[in-house]
């Protein structure tokens, strides 16, 4: 006979259902936020590198500094979250961020963005981390995969700030100025909603886990330092699929458009246009999984995010005459991308305990930054070696890394530590 589980703490109905709605309502707009000021840059610089007077390749300057600044602030958001708490530091990181953008408006010199761009890549890294944590421990799958996918919702809105502020003649630093009032305005509602956060208990399993009910992690909880926390069994094979699948991610985003025109003689502006689906596929991939992502488990969703990816990327290297095909497997690349960042993150305190997974998922963060910033000029250093034709077998390549070590992960972690093998176990 099976048992079904059923959460205890704060679920959708839980102990305070109307604190517990509230705050989801303002983590669902913080990752709208947390989505906006990420395509500014890439949408404005072939305005906004003329009238600073540099280079088109100094985006790239740019771009490494924000990166360094998140993979710092990631790795230290186990500390500061643990001491500050989560509210604290999701406000002080937005306003950090706020900062940036405001700052990036005023901006009359390169040296000069290149300053800003340091509060801003500090921020953005603390609040991912510390947001993320949250919500794998205190909300249930699906709203992990729906906040990702309103932070694709984020992402995709700039460019039209961008846009409209570039049409009308506003200049470039208007869109940066909006979005900083933007986020000044998130500043204030996230500051008058500290107390919140200590509100909402935990999600966990109704059958007794060790390692899920062990010490919560949040304000006052003793500190994970970093060495330890990669000690424990698993956690370097869950940052190389981290890292494998941001890789490809990132790799995916910025030459799959190029790969279609020049090796498959797709027209730009299609090409152009099944890029960019690749990123909404991957924004309605994520909102589609939230449907069942409590039903079929994180680790299902993770094996067949990456199996997808595998599958679309071989569809893009058939030589066949027609582009259809090559055309629909970035289309189910984008797809299978969806669900695995989301529940990678989720299934992290059930892992490796509540107590290890901020400092965990702290140095995920700095792994899929790292593996962000890397990989795409990686390929391109391959791609002007050997060619272009590699796009779908890098990708590919590292979509069967990621399964292999979530696999491995898998059965390093016993079933039992998580909802999925809780339920299994008593059916």
């Amino acid at each position: 006979m099976s048992t079904k589980l059923r959460p205890t703490g704060s679920t959708d109905m839980g102990d305070q259902p109307a604190v517990y709605s509230l705050l989801l309502a303002i983590i669902y707009v913080a990752f709208v936020s947390l989505g906006l000021p990420d395509a500014l840059v890439g949408a404005g610089w072939p305005v906004m590198h003329q009238d600073l007077g540099v280079p088109v390749a100094f985006a790239g300057i740019v771009t490494m500094i924000i990166a360094s600044g998140t993979i710092v602030s990631s790795l230290a958001s186990e500390r500061v979250t643990r001491r500050f708490g989560v509210g604290t530091v999701t406000a002080v990181s937005v306003a950090l961020t706020a900062v940036a953008m405001v700052g990036f408006s005023f901006s009359g010199s390169f040296w000069i963005l290149c300053v800003w761009a340091v509060p801003y890549g500090l921020g953005a890294g603390a609040v991912d981390a510390a947001l993320n944590n949250y919500v794998a421990l205190h909300y249930a799958a699906r709203h992990m995969n729906w906040l990702h996918s309103f932070w694709g919702v984020g992402a995709s809105i700039s460019p039209f700030i961008m846009s409209y502020a570039l049409t009308a003649d506003l200049g470039w630093w208007s869109a940066y100025r909006v979005v900083g009032v933007i986020q000044v305005v998130l500043t204030f509602v996230l500051v008058v909603s500290v107390p919140l956060w200590g509100k909402v208990n935990p999600v966990r399993p109704a059958a007794h886990d060790a390692a899920f009910d062990a010490e919560p992690s949040g304000k006052g909880s003793s500190h994970v330092p970093i060495a330890r926390a990669l000690r424990i069994p698993g956690v370097g094979l869950v940052l190389g699929a981290f890292f494998a699948y941001c890789a490809l991610e990132s790799t995916s985003f910025l030459w799959a458009s190029t790969f279609l025109v020049t090796e498959r003689d797709v027209d730009p502006a299609t090409a152009a246009a099944f890029a960019s689906l690749f990123l909404l596929g991957m924004t309605g991939g994520r909102f589609l999984a939230g449907f069942f992502a409590d039903r079929v488990g994180d680790r299902r969703l993770i094996r067949g995010g990456f199996v997808a990816v595998a599958v679309g990327a071989v569809m893009l290297v058939l030589p066949l005459e027609t582009d259809v095909l090559a055309l629909a497997g970035l289309v189910i690349a984008g797809l299978g991308a969806a669900p695995v960042y989301p529940a990678i993150i989720h299934s992290t305190p059930a892992n490796f305990g509540r107590q290890n997974s901020q400092a965990i998922i702290g140095i995920q963060m700095a792994a899929a930054y790292t593996g962000s910033t890397l990989a795409p000029p990686l390929f391109g250093v391959l791609a002007t070696w050997a060619g272009m034709w590699l796009f779908p077998l890098f990708v590919g390549a590292l979509a069967v890394l990621g399964l292999l070590l979530s696999e491995r992960l898998n059965r390093r972690v016993p079933p039992r530590t998580t909802v999925e093998g809780l339920a299994t176990a008593q059916e």
